[in-house]
Order: structure tokens, then C-alpha cells, then sequence
């Protein structure tokens, strides 16, 4: 049973996701249209809360430091070419893939949300299934070293075979990936990751669902300017549930939501 503390941090932490979806919410629109509602709030007493007018979205504020603790969970990492890990990044795997799954491993957290929305999808008649998840730095660089080398081997100079190669495989750091928390799945209808897997039940349930799990669509086709990765219907990022709820909510990318979230944590006032 959870303790009287831990629900009033969860209350407000939810306050804080709420008021931010708030500020954001003339963001772009997410490729899915999500039915899962977001989490409601517990019924706190009233000195729980510094300002009970929180309870009001359009009433509330996200104060610097509230901004900045989002900003520190470490589940919100954002990795891309500008964001890039390093090869010591810690990471504690435990694994969930198919027997097929080429990395059949995520962030231990990651693997328990995932194993969970696995089993909640199969109790609704649709398999969901792991087929990637976390790389190593050392090996994401082994496959963008060899993509780098077959284009080496067709000609080109050494620039354009590396400009070549990390618009096939990123390079080594620049993967989400490589922290474990993201997650390429897809399902017996259809097994290949592709943006076929956005017609398939098991792409429609996790639109619905996965946000409870923490799940988020990573690469929607609205942000391909943002995130600078074409639309993956296959590719989804475990955030937590709170911060699921966040992103899906403010219809924001995590590129774009991590950008409005500095702005208020250096004392901007951000509005909708």
C-alpha cells in the first residue's frame, strides 16, 4: 500500500504534468489519437497542496524548480545526434524481447512497464511483441562502422560514406537505443519495422494504451522537422506514466516539451 507521502508527491507531480499540458497545448497533434484517459487525481487534504486552486488547470503554474525536477528524471533523457550519450551511460537491462528479438533487452523499469502492457494487450486479444531494444554504445558503433565501410567499399570518400551510413544507422551514442529505453515492437500481422505496423491492432491498442505503461509514440509523423527522424510507428520510448500522460497531453514532442520545460526552469513564463 502506498504511504500518504508517496501519493501526495504523486498528486502534485501530476499537478505539475497538468499544468504544463496547460502552457503547451497549441503543440502539434501526435499521429495517434489516444482514448486512455490520464490518471486522476487522488483526493489529498487541502494543506497537502500549497495553492488548492491547482486542482484547476487553468489556475495553476509550473514553478522553475518543478520544471527542472521533470527535466533531472532521468526517464525524460533525451539521446538524438545533438543529445548524444556517452559510452559509460549506466544501464541495468533485464530482458522482455520475442525469441526473435535481435536486443531482447531494456532498462530493467522499461522491461517491467513493457512485460505488463504485454500481458494487459494479450488479455485483449493482440500480440505485442519486442523485437529491439537496448544497444550498447560499442555495439551501436560497430553497426555504424560497418555501414561506413560498405559505403567506403562502394567508392565513396570517407565524409560522404559516414554521411551516407548515419542516414541508415545513427551513430554511436546518438540512438535512444543505446540508454534502453526505447523499444522497436511489432506483432505476428506484421513483423517487419515498417509504417505498415501503423495498420496493424497491435499499433491501434498501444495508441489507446501504452501511455498507462509509459509509453509514448517516439517519432510521430507531425515532428519529423523536430526530432529529425522519419515517421516510426514501430519505435516507442518508455517516459513513466506521469510523463507519458505530459507529452501526450501538451500533443508536444519530447524534443519540443524538453525545450519548454528549460524555458521555465531558467524563470521564462510560458503560456499556451
Amino acid at each position: 500500500m502506498r504511504s500518504s507521502h508517496h501519493r501526495n508527491h504523486h498528486a502534485r507531480r501530476l499537478l505539475c504534468l497538468t499544468a504544463l499540458a496547460c502552457f503547451v497545448a497549441g503543440g502539434t497533434a501526435y499521429a495517434c489519437t489516444r482514448k486512455a484517459a490520464v490518471p486522476q487525481l487522488p483526493e489529498l487534504p487541502a494543506e497537502s497542496l500549497e495553492q488548492p486552486a491547482e486542482y484547476g488547470v487553468q489556475q495553476s503554474t509550473l514553478t522553475a524548480a518543478q520544471a527542472q525536477a521533470i527535466l533531472d528524471d532521468p526517464r525524460m533523457i533525451l539521446v538524438s545526434r545533438t543529445h548524444p550519450i556517452t559510452e559509460d551511460y549506466p544501464v541495468e537491462t533485464k530482458e522482455c524481447g520475442s525469441a526473435t528479438a535481435i536486443n531482447k533487452t531494456l532498462q530493467t523499469e522499461a522491461a517491467n512497464a513493457f512485460l505488463s502492457m504485454q500481458a494487459a494487450a494479450a488479455k485483449d486479444g493482440v500480440d505485442v511483441r519486442m523485437q529491439s531494444g537496448y544497444r550498447s554504445v560499442s555495439y551501436q558503433k560497430k553497426l555504424y562502422d560497418n555501414k561506413t565501410q560498405y559505403y567506403r567499399d562502394k567508392g565513396l570518400s570517407e565524409a560522404a560514406a559516414r554521411e551516407k551510413a548515419a542516414a541508415i544507422v545513427n551513430p554511436p551514442g546518438c540512438s535512444e537505443h543505446n540508454c534502453g529505453l526505447a523499444a522497436d515492437l511489432n506483432s505476428p500481422e506484421h513483423t517487419t519495422l515498417d509504417t505498415g505496423f501503423a495498420d496493424t491492432d497491435a499499433f491501434r491498442w498501444l495508441c489507446e494504451n501504452a501511455e498507462q505503461y509509459g509509453f509514448i509514440l517516439r517519432y510521430p509523423k507531425e515532428a519529423e522537422s523536430v526530432t529529425g527522424i522519419t515517421y516510426e510507428p514501430w519505435h516507442w520510448r518508455y517516459v513513466g506514466p506521469e510523463n507519458a500522460a505530459l507529452l501526450n497531453q501538451s500533443g508536444l514532442c519530447l524534443e519540443d516539451a524538453i525545450a519548454v520545460l528549460q524555458r521555465i526552469a531558467a524563470g521564462e513564463t510560458v503560456t499556451g
